[in-house]
Formats: C-alpha cells, structure tokens, sequence
C-alpha cells in the first residue's frame, strides 16, 4: 500500500472543504482533498445550486406563464429533461471549475505547496491516520500533520417512507425524474420542502401536496412570516394539509395511496404518483471510522467541536458534519476558519449571530438576526414594524407588490438593529444592507444618513427605519393595512 505524507488532509471536497483546502494552500502547505462522492458535495450536486438552478428556472417560465401583465406568451411549454438538461449544465460548471483549480495547484516537481485531489472513501486507522479506497482499486495511506473533516451531510430517514429513488425519492432523486409527476406529496415543510413545492407548483405541470406535521409551514419563523409563506403557496396552487400525520401508504403499479390522519379525528386518502420525503438532513460520519481515533459521536449525531473548530488533537471538523445550519456559507467559513485555526492565525472569533439567509419560495423570503419569538424567549424589549411592498415604489412599477419588509430594533430612543425579515424581488441583495449595518453595530439615528435612489426596492427598508423613528413619509395611521408598529416589553405581556 502506498503512503503518502501531507500537511493538511481535508476529507470532503464540499463547500466546507474546498474552502479549507483553498485557505490551507494560502498558508503553504502541501493539501490532499479526499472525496467519495461527488466533487463540490452536495452544494453543487443535489443541494443548494441544482435546487436554486431549478427554481430559477421554474422562476422564469411562471413568469413568462402570467397573463396579468398586457401581454400573454402562446404555445409556452416545458420539457423536464430539458429542465433537467440545464440544471447538470450548472452542476457541471461549478463542478470544472473546482476541479480545473485543484489541477491549477497539483504538485508538481519543486512545488512548496499544492492541493491534490484523491477520489475515493478515506476511513481512519488506529494509528491516525488515512486509509483511502480510490475509484480505480488502489489503497493509499495518507499521513498528515492536520486533518479536517467536511464530510457533509445526506437526507434524513422517514420511519415509514423507504426510499427507493424512483418513487419514493429524497432531494438527492429530483434529477434521476424523467417527466414532471403528475401529482406529489411533498412531507415535511421546512425550508427544502417549500422551495421543492414552489418550484414544482411554478413550472405548472404538477399537482403539489404538501405534508406539513405542525399549524404552520416553517414554524420557527415568527407566525406572520410563516403565515405569509404558507398564503403564497397556496395561491400559488400548493395544498397544504396542515397538523397532519402520515400513518400508511400503499403501492399500487401506477400510483401511490397515502392515509393521513388529523387531530380532530378525521381521515384523509390521497392518490400521488411521487412522494418525495424532506425532514431535514444528518451528518455523514458513519464510513469515516471515527471510533479509531477515540472520537466518540453524542445522542445529537455530530461531530462535537471547539471554537477553534478543533475536535481533539490534531483533527478538526467543519460544515454540515459540526452541527450547524446547513449553509453553504456557514461550511465555507467554517471551512475557512478551521484553516487558519490549524496555522493559528485566527484573529475574530467564529460568529454566527448575523448570518443572513435565503428562502427560495415565491416570492424568495431573506432573513437575518433575531426574530420576535427570538427576542420574547430572551425577554429582549423590541420595536417592530412591518412595511408592505404595496407602498415601495418600485415594487409597484414591477408590478410585484407581495413583499414586505419587517425590521425588529431595541427599544431605545438610538435603536440598535436586532433582526430582518424580507420578502419580494432583490429580498436577497437589500438584506446585504441590513447584515452590513448589524455587523459594523451602526444604529438607526446613523443610518438616516444615508439617502436611498429612487425607485429602489431599499426604499421600503429607508422608510421601515424612519417609522420606527417616528419620521417616516406614509404613515401606519393612514395605510394601517400596509404599515404595522409595535413595541414590545416583557413586563408587559
């Protein structure tokens, strides 16, 4: 068997690895990435850009589908292996160009630093270090002064849906669809479930149903958040069975019956030709023989680390495997971070607090900090207010007056910024704004400073500041539908 030794050794080529591959070749070191599956992991293959890429697609053909705008598109259709077709083009692009740079920096004779791909499954010996099974038969050993592990994460289990990739389907099968289904039961409506919901009701050509266990569709989200995602899908044509619970399916040749079951003691039956099943994802751990090297995995099945990022010796870990949001851009940081931990060059503490998201529903929902459930577990006194797109003036020249923006500050006469919450067009860019005024402590009487072009959608965020300062040009009084401020105190409930 051949060994081979590195500086650092970074099992995973996903977003949290690369970026720590990356980092670990600034520093001068010497890099082996291993990767047995696919290179980019799951952001790229079966996660966050093949399932954007679908929706900005699905985007862009509901679009050209309204009819609401003085114009109609005739003889508009949609071919699923087209769709398909385009979504592995995006795939593949970002795929070769990771690939492309690792070949950029392979080692080569004289090298003072390199990253070398090794495709293949690694597993730890006893003696610390790399057994990998490549693709092609051989077995190499790896010996590295530093290991991080970004093994990732695959979807979770349903106890009573086996998944069989063909009809009972997980996000890792959305591609392997030959034609869009007719009709399919989406369970679980978390983030990934409404995104999938949204993107199939958008392309119009399936029937949606959509299994949601609880009161409200992403129920962590404060409930006018939630209750404006869950209307947006249902006007969007998505059936919502709301408090509901799966107690059987049955099999037929060319459909699936499903039984759910309802609190008040009712019944339902249902006829779909796809279920697919999205309950969250879990850390993959289990081929990494983590018990050789006295790593011992809790009842939360992760992969307990440091602030550092550090597990225990000389072995790191970071991404999805860490236990935190699932992000690419939390698993790039932390990807990062374990980089410079092993140089010790770490200068600002990991920070998760501002970390900003999106929801690709329709239309996309942004977010930041805290929320109000947020702040009244904590007893943090607040002011809030929600403004409609209704009064943005570029959101009515779009003709897209769905969105809102909603803003939680302290509640003091110079308001600090506690959280965001926004919905419609350029959600995601606007939102940047806020995170930048959060991160540098800026507080509203500064802000103010700053005048906004017109029109723009940040508009709506320039007026939600000046009516929690009392300045704002339309009031709550006169567009009590469109404006909503509140104050909250927890002495005061």
């Amino acid at each position: 068997m051949k060994k081979i030794k590195y500086d650092v050794c970074v099992i995973g080529c996903g977003p949290a690895g690369f970026a720590a591959a990356m980092r670990s070749y600034d520093f001068g070191n010497h890099v082996v990435i291993v990767e047995g599956d696919h290179v980019g992991g799951a952001g790229i293959s079966n996660g966050a850009l093949s399932s954007k890429t679908m929706w900005e697609l699905s985007k862009d053909f509901a679009s050209a589908n309204r009819v609401d705008r003085g114009y109609r598109a005739s003889g508009l259709q949609v071919d699923y292996e087209k769709v398909r077709d385009n979504v592995f083009t995006a795939v593949r692009t970002k795929e070769y160009q990771i690939r492309s740079q690792i070949e950029t920096f392979a080692k080569k004779e004289g090298s003072e630093k390199s990253v070398t791909l090794l495709e293949g499954w690694g597993k730890f010996s006893e003696d610390r270090t790399l057994i990998v099974k490549k693709h092609d038969g051989e077995t190499v050993e790896i010996e590295a002064n530093d290991f991080i592990i970004a093994s990732g994460s695959h979807p979770r289990k349903h106890p009573l849906l086996e998944v069989d990739g063909e009809r009972i389907i997980s996000s890792d099968h959305i591609l392997q669809l030959k034609k869009f289904p007719k009709k399919i039961l989406i369970v679980g409506a978390g983030i990934i479930g409404c995104e999938f919901a949204t993107i199939f009701a958008d392309f119009a050509q399936t029937r949606v149903y959509l299994l949601d266990s609880q009161e409200r569709v992403i129920p962590f989200e404060d409930d006018d958040v939630s209750d404006y995602a869950g209307k947006m899908l249902e006007a969007n044509g998505v059936n919502i069975f709301h408090k509901a619970k799966l107690r059987c399916i049955k099999k037929h040749e060319n459909h699936i019956d499903v039984t759910l079951d309802y609190p008040d003691g009712h019944t339902q039956v249902i006829s779909v030709d796809v279920i697919l099943v999205s309950i969250g994802r879990v850390p993959t751990m289990k081929r990494l023989g983590l018990e050789n090297i006295g790593i011992e995995i809790k009842d939360k099945r992760i992969i307990e680390t440091d602030d550092c990022c550090r597990v225990c010796g000389n072995i790191y870990a970071a991404g999805d495997i860490s236990g935190h949001a699932a992000l690419v851009h939390i698993a790039e940081m932390e990807g990062r971070f374990a980089a410079k931990a092993i140089e010790e060059k770490i200068k600002f503490p990991l920070r998760y607090e501002n970390m900003s998201a999106i929801m690709f529903f329709n239309p996309e929902i942004s977010t930041v900090g805290m929320s109000e459930k947020d702040c009244q577990k904590e007893k943090i006194p607040y002011k809030v207010v929600f403004y409609s797109h209704a009064l943005v003036s570029r959101a009515i020249a779009m003709r897209s007056m769905k969105g809102f923006f909603k803003m939680i500050v302290t509640n003091e006469e110079n308001p600090r910024i506690l959280g965001m919450r926004a919905a419609g067009p350029q959600s995601s860019s606007a939102i940047m704004y806020i995170v930048t005024l959060m991160d540098h402590k800026i507080r509203l009487g500064d802000i103010m400073k700053t005048v906004h072009p017109h029109p723009n959608i940040t508009e709506g965020i320039q007026e939600s500041i000046r009516t929690l300062l009392g300045k704002s040009i339309f009031k709550p009084e006169a567009f009590p539908q469109y404006i909503r401020f509140k104050t909250w105190e927890p002495d005061k409930e």
